[in-house]
């Protein structure tokens, strides 16, 4: 789906497709071994994952616990996509910059008014019975609740729910992550709070960095650590020094979890997470966005190399291999198309459709920020006695 291209090139068009298409690709592939770690991956697998794989539990995937009733694997993507594509048509809707009141205004009601087809249910179903109670949260909080849209995130579990979703954020201030942290930040204000709403910015801005002309992997991490801040920070430092002593993922998977480890609530049982988690804090992380980023450095950019890498690591892998299959889209690797054409029928879903959707609505927004940047140009060139020239 994704033309072939060096990393760091490729136009705002293929930046995004690579982006959007890599990202579900990713989800995909992490779904059916999500929760597990990477020696029980390798037991129930005969070995390493290397592409799209069956649930867990065979055909007992609709009754076993704790999956049930989601069929997971085969190339189902899961929440993660789901909620990105909402995201890319509440900016369609409102095409223009997002804040956490167009979150209440028009994600809200796409999750709860509109079924679609939902490819681990295997049915048309509101996206609302799918996703998971973190994400209920905004639901319950911002419909029912009627809570400021701003402050709606205080409360929820701190996790990675709205970090997973804010690829489109990255791609609509393609190339400034400064913008994209901001606007990403005040997104996630209706969802998140702490280190979760934290690693939505960082995200956003990782993605925004990885379409700059000649970005690297070195690059778009440079960036995350002049926005991100406190252990969210520190996370995404002690894991990227780690992964840069790696060049395969066999050899990183440990490395990066035990460097990953101070920073992360839940602990080294992924299904029984400890006490503390998931609460807010200055000195911890999620653990799936500096993973993402560790992955990335791993693989050099390589779409396939990061996502199996992702994929293989276990605990929360769907979500780490949807962030690193963006990155590396975004930073130009090519995206495999079987995986990718496997994906788009086995999820009933044309994942190119909302990339072209959001390359024009990037364009227009982009079109408003000059002419509002003229505008205040011109404002204060008045007001300081020097006129701005055209």
């Amino acid at each position: 789906m994704t033309p072939k291209r060096e990393e760091g090139s490729g136009t705002l068009d293929e930046r995004i497709t690579g982006a959007l298409v890599g990202a579900a690709v990713g989800d995909a592939l992490g779904g059916p071994v999500e929760g597990y770690s990477p020696e029980q991956i390798t037991d129930r697998h005969g070995g390493r994952v290397h592409g799209i794989v069956g649930p867990w539990n065979g055909d007992d995937w609709r009754t076993a616990r704790p999956i049930a009733p989601y069929h997971k694997g085969d190339g189902h993507v899961t929440d993660d996509t789901l909620m990105t594509h909402a995201l890319v048509r509440v900016y369609a809707t409102v095409r223009d910059h997002l804040d956490a009141y167009a979150i209440a205004e028009h994600l809200v009601p796409d999750l709860m008014g509109t079924p679609r087809w939902i490819p681990e249910l295997e049915a048309e179903a509101l996206p609302l019975q799918r996703i998971f109670l973190a994400e209920k949260w905004l639901v319950a909080r911002l419909h029912y609740g009627h809570v400021d849209p701003r402050e709606a995130g205080n409360g929820n579990i701190v996790n990675c729910g709205a970090a997973m979703y804010m690829a489109p954020v990255g791609l609509v201030n393609a190339a400034n992550p400064a913008a994209a942290y901001a606007e990403a930040l005040d997104i996630a204000g209706a969802h998140q709070s702490s280190y979760g709403r934290e690693a939505a910015g960082v995200f956003a801005a990782a993605v925004a960095a990885a379409c700059a002309p000649g970005a690297t992997p070195d690059s778009v991490v440079a960036a995350c650590l002049a926005l991100a801040k406190d252990g969210t920070r520190s996370a995404i430092e002690a894991v990227c020094e780690v992964a840069a002593r790696h060049t395969d993922f066999e050899s990183a998977l440990t490395p990066l979890r035990e460097a990953v480890a101070p920073y992360d609530t839940v602990g080294p049982d992924y299904r029984a997470p400890s006490l503390c988690a998931r609460r807010p804090s200055r000195l911890h992380s999620i653990e799936e966005l500096p993973i993402a980023l560790g992955m990335l450095v791993v693989a050099a950019g390589d779409h396939r190399h990061a996502v199996l890498g992702s994929v293989n690591y276990g605990r929360d892998c769907d979500s780490i291999a949807t962030m690193s299959g963006a990155l590396a889209g975004a930073l130009g690797s090519e995206v495999p198309h079987d995986w990718a054409k496997t994906v788009a029928e086995s999820s009933r879903l044309d994942l190119d459709a909302p990339a072209r959707t959001l390359a024009e609505v990037t364009r227009e927004i982009f079109e408003r920020d000059v002419r509002r940047r003229r505008a205040h140009e011109s404002a204060y060139g008045t007001l300081a006695g020097t006129p701005c020239s055209d």
